[in-house]
């Protein structure tokens, strides 16, 4: 797929703002996780004004947890009626860390992406980019993540899901041998060793979705792209929002470059904004808007 001369200049993402948001992350007075409530909801209300100020139709779900109240943040773009198209990226880090790639770097492209969309004139199909909360430990696989609290809004309300793509460490690239490493030995012969892409995953019969937008995907970006599909049990291919999609039976990929298999610094204090590549972030960005807007 190849993108018009005036699709192609409004897709640019900015690098600096990539980075402020970034900044505004990963510099809350405590790490923005379920014990710091206050830091927590710092983050949140940074989401839902940059949200806004995209042009967004800001909204916010809140759910209790063990007394606490926390906050899904989404912003709506296109249509009011009809199908949509889910975009999430979770807010929440892993203990006392400062989560730059996990996952700033998704929610940043998150903000970067609503400020596009919101210079888009008219649009095809509602599209809601989800920030969500809770998503990391204690709470990952279980019914107080964010995103099994959306996604189980939207079956109970009978809304028409033409798919969800969760954003999950976008930030993090190594050019050097080596530094990929898979959740099977043999799959470096197929992908490479090389931490120098990007990778759609999903599981086998993930439906017609997740399949147009990994071609999709991997034809607009201006980074390499690897498509990945494996067993649903196969150790990393779930682990993101995009597995409470699954279980209402929504086609859902998970857009990332592959965690801890490539980022050694995962769930540690040393995830800082110093370690990324705001240009490749960028191009991840770009190759997102590519393919909304083609859809």
């Amino acid at each position: 797929m190849l993108l018009s001369g005036a699709v192609a200049a409004q897709s640019v993402a900015d690098t600096a703002r990539l980075h402020r948001h970034l900044v505004a992350l990963t510099t809350t007075p405590e790490p923005r996780n379920y014990l710091h409530l206050a830091s927590l909801n710092q983050a949140a209300d940074y989401i839902r004004a940059e949200l806004t100020a995209a042009g967004a139709r800001a909204t916010e779900q809140p759910y209790e947890v063990q007394g606490n109240v926390y906050r899904n943040i989404v912003g709506s773009f296109g249509p009011e009626t009809g199908p949509r198209l889910i975009i999430g990226a979770h807010y929440d880090v892993c203990g006392e860390q400062p989560g730059a790639d996990d996952n700033g770097t998704g929610v940043a492209a998150l903000l970067e992406l609503a400020r596009l969309l919101g210079q888009q004139k008219q649009l095809a199909f509602r599209i809601d980019l989800v920030a969500y909360t809770l998503e990391e430990p204690p709470f990952f696989r279980t019914r107080q993540m964010g995103s099994y609290v959306h996604a189980n809004s939207l079956h109970e309300a009978g809304v028409p899901v033409r798919g969800m793509v969760a954003l999950e460490m976008l930030g993090y690239y190594d050019d050097r041998k080596g530094s990929q490493d898979y959740p099977l030995g043999p799959l470096k012969w197929i992908y490479g060793s090389r931490g120098n892409y990007v990778t759609v995953a999903q599981k086998f019969g993930n439906g017609r979705f997740g399949r147009q937008f990994a071609r999709r995907y991997k034809a607009a970006a201006a980074l390499p792209v690897k498509r990945f599909k494996a067993p649903a049990w196969l150790p990393g291919i779930d682990f993101s929002d995009h597995l409470n999609y699954w279980q209402f039976d929504y086609s859902a990929v998970l857009l990332t470059d592959t965690a801890f298999y490539r980022n050694k610094h995962y769930h540690e204090p040393t995830d800082t904004l110093a370690r990324l590549d705001m240009r490749r972030l960028g191009l991840a960005v770009d190759a997102v808007l590519a393919v909304v807007l083609a859809m």
